[in-house]
């Protein structure tokens, strides 16, 4: 007789269960149909180019991680430098130790998207491997570590002197907890959020799968914020509040051309993330999602409905900018700039 509990926890199971796993234009699907209102409304197939006239493309695609993170003060960003292209191992290390940055650091593409080529890199023999696969030019970044990490969601219209935080979610890395029996292998295979990503972490950890962790030791098995690598977003609504959105009013306003996107950041307490004492790894325009909707459990129909007021935004705050005189990108320019994203990442 089959065991059905092995058969469901297959891979295709665990992702059929739950939406959150579902593959990415899934939850884009009512924007398919929208968007070409919105176009048509403003006479732009890329009218988005105007939500953040400081962004390439407003942020949806195209844009440099760095020369996004430059428009950001320095007090609230680690240290980060762009690695070019054929760079060589002594090249890194030498503008690491230039910056200040020590091993771990943050290696990750200056184009690319949902967590593409992000790793943590430990000594210059990881540094060498990433050097071997990376075809683009990339960023070092300091690692910070501080214990909290939140994607903050920032919106403001351009007819407003005041913006506000409209989405948080807190990220929880992905781990396991040992009972003192099971070994790591086990509660990888046990844990179907872990299972997902079992084929990564099956090399990550090849020395270590048969060790047995003791009773309540925790082992955190990605430490990248990342959605499509594992780890779990929580909504984190109950932090919004007048104060927060004040302190990244006073964050976004130091930022040029910036009015819609997701501060991806880390904090050391709550008190410090509502007082936007915080450093920023990245900020993402209108490309990015308001993630808490990717909190297990999560509504799809109410994913919809964030997903379609947030082209609402975008909308709006584009055509607000564009009777200010900010341009909307040509259908030309646009389809070159998205065909030299597409050719660099694939």
């Amino acid at each position: 007789m089959p065991d059905f509990r092995a058969i469901f926890k297959r891979n295709f199971f665990i992702r059929l269960r739950s939406w959150e796993y579902w593959p990415f234009g899934f939850v884009q699907a009512p924007i398919f149909l929208y968007y070409p209102i919105l176009a048509l409304r403003t006479g732009s197939l890329f009218f988005f180019s105007a939500s953040n006239p400081g962004i390439l493309m407003g942020g949806m695609f195209g844009e440099s991680k760095f020369e996004v993170l430059e428009l950001i003060p320095k007090e609230l960003k680690p240290k980060t430098i762009l690695i070019k292209l054929h760079a060589t191992l002594e090249t890194i290390t030498r503008a690491m130790a230039e910056s200040g940055i020590s091993y771990p650091a943050i290696f990750k593409p200056d184009l690319g998207e949902r967590g593409w080529m992000v790793r943590k890199i430990h000594d210059d023999s990881e540094a060498l491997e990433y050097l071997r696969e990376i075809k683009i030019e990339f960023l070092v970044q300091e690692f910070v570590g501080l214990p909290l990490e939140f994607g903050v969601f920032y919106i403001r219209y351009p007819s407003e002197s005041q913006g506000k935080v409209t989405s948080i979610v807190e990220k929880e890395m992905l781990s396991i907890t040992g009972d003192g029996v099971t070994t790591i292998q086990d509660l990888i295979q046990r844990h179907d959020r872990a299972l997902l990503q079992w084929e990564i972490l099956r090399k990550r950890f090849a020395s270590r799968l048969g060790e047995v962790l003791a009773a309540n030791q925790m082992l955190e098995l990605n430490s990248i914020g990342n959605h499509s690598l594992g780890t779990k977003f929580l909504d984190g609504a109950s932090l919004i509040n007048d104060k927060l959105s004040h302190s990244f009013d006073r964050i976004s306003l130091q930022v040029p051309g910036f009015f819609f996107g997701r501060y991806d950041l880390r904090a050391a307490s709550y008190e410090d993330l509502e007082n936007g004492k915080v450093l920023i790894v990245e900020l993402n325009g209108c490309g990015a999602e308001p993630a808490h909707i990717y909190q297990p459990g999560y509504s799809i129909w109410k994913a919809f409905g964030v997903m379609i007021r947030h082209w609402q935004d975008i909308f709006r705050i584009s055509r607000e900018n564009h009777a200010r005189g900010v341009p909307y990108i040509s259908f030309a320019e646009g389809r070159s700039i998205y065909r030299k994203f597409k050719a660099i990442i694939s």
